[in-house]
């Protein structure tokens, strides 16, 4: 069983958690790559962080500028920061009551399958919120985890955007709890127009406790991908 370095960075902005992110996805692949070239067999480590991050909007590699609905003076006028990131996907938000999820694995140790690994990801948010009595489903071609899919009320509860490497990954999942919808206005959610988005709060009309959440996920993600969470050691 290949075990996970856990840490909540609680609140974090966003350049400061990529770099972070960064650090730890690049040590991995150091460790691989010397692997390889010296034909040693190191151990290589695999880490998740929670974070929340203050207002930010970011965009995927492939994503289109035209999914941000404000200019940099509005941006700036309400305090949001935008940054274009190396992840797959398109336009989202990040704020507070949001639970941000960065798993950095070196999948080798689990198994070589970006698909899985997203489809295991959207099947640790579905168990999760299937604790608050919601139906978590997938969206045929559209990453994350959506409720009422098929309907006109499909709506996203949680975004996902993953960037792979030597099949080492990097950035996650972002699961709405508390968060102030307004700011997806902003936005085109993730270049969708004609779904949602919502949260945990929103759907159960109710604060929710988002340590509560974070230890279910954890839960969840030790079952799913059958690994156990150790005490996270610094670099």
């Amino acid at each position: 069983m290949s075990f996970i370095q856990y840490k909540d960075l609680s609140v974090m902005p966003y350049k400061e958690a990529l770099d972070f992110q960064l650090l730890h996805f690049d040590s991995i692949k150091n460790v691989k790559i010397k692997n390889r070239d010296l034909n040693e067999n190191t151990p290589t480590p695999n880490y998740f962080f929670f974070v929340e991050h203050p207002h930010v909007y970011t965009m995927g590699k492939n994503g289109s500028e035209s999914n941000v609905l404000l200019d940099a003076s509005q941006l700036e006028n309400k305090k949001i920061e935008y940054y274009r990131t190396n992840r797959g996907g398109d336009s989202t938000y990040h704020g507070s009551g949001q639970i941000v999820g960065y798993p950095i694995l070196d999948l080798d140790n689990f198994f070589t399958d970006i698909h899985k690994y997203m489809r295991n990801l959207e099947e640790v948010i579905i168990k999760t919120i299937a604790e608050y009595g919601l139906k978590g489903q997938r969206s045929k071609g559209e990453t994350g985890v959506w409720l009422d899919v098929g309907t006109p009320k499909a709506r996203k509860i949680c975004a996902m955007g993953v960037h792979t490497s030597r099949w080492v990954t990097m950035h996650g999942f972002a699961l709405n709890v508390n968060t102030d919808l307004s700011f997806y206005k902003g936005i085109i959610p993730c270049g969708i127009t004609d779904k949602g988005v919502t949260s945990l709060a929103d759907e159960l009309e109710k604060e929710i406790d988002e340590n509560k959440v974070k230890k279910t996920i954890l839960k969840h993600f030790s079952e799913v991908f059958k690994t156990e969470f150790v005490k996270y050691s610094n670099l």
